[in-house]
C-alpha cells in the first residue's frame, strides 16, 4: 500500500496524471475500466485511488466503484475527477465517502495539493489501523503455578485454530489478557484485535457501534465488526449484550456478513470471535436474558481463567512484573518485594483478583516509602488482621471460645492459609511453618484439613462430618 491507482478511460489523462505524480516521487498504477480497477484493488490496495466518474466500456461507473471501495477497502481515500463535473455530482461523491472532487481540466498545482493531503490522510489511517492492531493491552502471561500452567496449555491448543472461545472467570482475573494471548500467537496476529465492552455501551447505541451506520449526511461510518475484519473481535462481558443485538450477532456468526444501520448493502467480514463473562450464562438463559443459540455458538471452546486465590504462588512474579511495567510507563521506582510482604500478599483476600493486585502495587509505589524494598508495613492491612502495636485482633466468635478450641481454630485457619499460599505443596508449607512434613500431616489430619484439586492446583479445605467446609474467622 505505497502507490497511487489512477482510473480513467482516457489514456492521455492516465499517462499525464501518472507522469506528474511520478515526477513528484510517487509510484503509480493505471486502469482503463472498472474490471482493471477492481483487479488492481484486489491484488494490492493502493494508498490512494484517483477515479474518473464516467468510464466507457465499463460495467461500473465511478460512483459504483466508489461505493465498493468504501465498503471493501474503507482505508483507501478516493479522489474523484470528471470532465462532466457539476455541483450535484460533487455532492453525491462526497456523500458516498470520496475524499475530494476535482473537475477536468484540472490545475496541476490544485491537483498536487489535493493529492498530498489525501496521501497524508492515507498515512494517518494506516498508522491508526496499526495502532489499533498493536493496541497495548497486555499480552504477557505471567505465572508458574499449576493453575496457570493448565490455563496456558488450554490457550496454546486454541491459538492456531479459528474456533470460537468462551473465557469464564471472576472479574479482574485476566480474561482480556488471555484473549490477547490467543490473538498474538495466532495466524491473525497482524490483523486487528477489537474489544467490544458490552457492559459499557448504551443498549440503544449497541448496533450502531457494532455494525456501523450509513446516512446521506455523514456517509459510511464503519462499526467495530468492520474494523475487526480479518482479525479478532473480543466480546467482553457478553452477558450484558442486549437481547435484540444478540439475535443479530448470531446471524453474523452464521453468515459472516451484516448490513449497516441505515444501509442496504451486505458487508462481508472474516472474524474470529472470543467472548468473556464472569456470570453464569446457563442461569442467564434460564432467566431469559441470554439466547441459548448464541451461547452454543460462542461456547465452542470453554476455558476457565482461575481466580488469583487459586494461583497464589504467582503473586510474587505478578508483583515484580507490575513493578517493572510501572517503572517503564510511569517512571515509578523499581523496588523489590520483601519476603514478609510476599507472605502477607499471599495470605490476603483478593476479590478483585489480578486487577486488584496491580492497583495495590501501583498505590504502594506512589505512596509508599522510598526504600529499596516494599515491606509488609507498606501494604494496606486487611480488616481484623494486625493492630499498629502488632497484636493479633480476635474476632468476636473466636474470643468466646475456650483456649483449646480457640487454639485449634487458629491453627486450622493458619495452616489452611499457608497451604493455599504454596499451592497445596505440603513440603514447602512444612518448611515455612517450621514443622517436619510427617508432623504437619498428622496435625492436618487432627484438624480435619484435607486437600483437593481445583482449577489445576491443590487447595486445602476443612471437612466436617457432612463433608462440608465451615467458615472460620480469626
Amino acid at each position: 500500500m505505497s502507490d497511487i491507482l489512477i482510473v480513467d478511460d482516457e489514456r492521455d489523462i492516465r499517462e499525464l496524471v501518472s507522469d506528474i505524480l511520478e515526477d513528484e516521487g510517487y509510484a503509480t498504477r493505471k486502469a482503463a475500466n472498472s474490471d482493471e480497477c477492481m483487479a488492481a484493488l484486489e491484488d494490492t490496495p493502493p494508498s490512494l485511488l484517483i477515479l474518473d466518474i464516467w468510464l466507457k466500456d465499463s460495467q461500473m461507473d465511478g460512483i459504483d466503484i466508489l461505493k465498493t471501495v468504501k465498503r471493501d477497502f474503507p482505508e483507501v481515500p478516493v479522489v474523484i475527477i470528471s470532465g462532466h463535473g457539476n455541483i450535484e455530482i460533487a455532492v453525491a461523491a462526497i456523500k458516498q465517502g470520496a475524499y475530494d472532487f476535482i473537475e477536468k481540466p484540472f490545475n496541476i498545482d490544485q491537483l498536487m495539493v489535493v493529492i498530498r493531503r489525501a496521501m497524508e490522510t492515507s498515512r494517518l489511517r494506516r498508522e491508526n489501523t496499526d495502532l489499533r492492531r498493536k493496541d497495548g493491552g497486555a499480552t504477557d502471561m505471567v505465572g508458574t503455578s499449576p493453575a496457570f500452567r493448565a490455563l496456558i496449555g488450554q490457550l496454546d491448543r486454541v491459538t492456531k485454530s479459528n474456533g470460537r472461545v468462551m473465557l469464564s472467570g471472576p472479574a479482574g482475573s485476566g480474561k482480556e489478557v488471555a484473549a490477547r494471548y490467543i490473538h498474538t500467537n495466532s495466524n491473525r496476529s497482524s490483523a486487528p484485535f477489537i474489544t467490544v465492552n458490552c457492559a459499557s455501551i448504551e443498549p440503544e447505541r449497541m448496533e450502531d457501534v457494532l455494525f456501523g451506520r450509513e446516512s446521506s449526511e455523514r456517509g459510511i461510518e464503519p462499526g467495530l465488526l468492520e474494523q475487526a475484519d480479518g482479525g479478532v473481535v473480543f466480546f467482553d462481558e457478553v452477558a450484558d449484550m442486549p437481547l435484540g443485538t444478540q439475535s443479530k450477532i448470531l446471524r453474523v456468526l452464521v453468515d459472516q456478513q451484516f448490513i449497516r444501520v441505515g444501509g442496504a448493502d451486505k458487508v462481508k467480514v472474516d472474524l474470529r470471535v472470543i467472548s468473556a463473562t464472569n456470570r453464569d450464562l446457563e442461569k442467564e438463559i434460564a432467566e431469559g436474558t441470554f439466547r441459548q443459540e448464541l451461547y452454543h455458538r460462542l461456547n465452542v471452546v470453554p476455558i476457565s481463567v482461575p481466580a488469583l486465590s487459586d494461583r497464589r504462588e504467582d503473586i510474587p512474579l505478578l508483583a515484580d512484573y507490575f513493578i517493572e511495567g510501572f517503572n517503564q510507563t510511569q517512571g515509578l521506582p523499581l523496588r523489590e518485594v520483601s519476603e514478609d510482604a510476599v507472605a502477607l500478599m499471599q495470605t490476603m483476600t483478593w476479590p478483585g483478583n489480578v486487577r486488584q493486585l496491580k492497583n495495590l502495587v501501583e498505590r504502594v509505589l506512589i505512596l509508599g516509602e522510598t526504600s529499596d524494598s516494599i515491606q509488609a508495613k507498606d501494604l494496606p492491612s486487611e480488616e481484623e488482621k494486625v493492630e499498629t502495636e502488632g497484636r493479633v485482633v480476635l474476632s468476636g466468635a473466636l474470643a468466646t471460645l475456650p483456649l483449646r478450641e480457640a487454639r485449634e481454630a487458629f491453627e486450622r485457619e493458619y495452616l489452611l492459609t499457608q497451604i493455599n499460599r504454596f499451592g497445596g505443596n505440603i513440603s514447602r508449607t512444612a518448611s515455612f511453618v517450621g514443622m517436619e512434613r510427617s508432623a504437619l500431616h498428622r496435625k492436618l489430619k487432627s484438624l480435619g484439613v484435607v486437600t483437593s484439586n481445583k482449577a489445576g492446583t491443590r487447595i486445602a479445605r476443612v471437612e466436617n462430618e457432612e463433608g462440608e467446609t465451615p467458615e472460620i474467622t480469626v
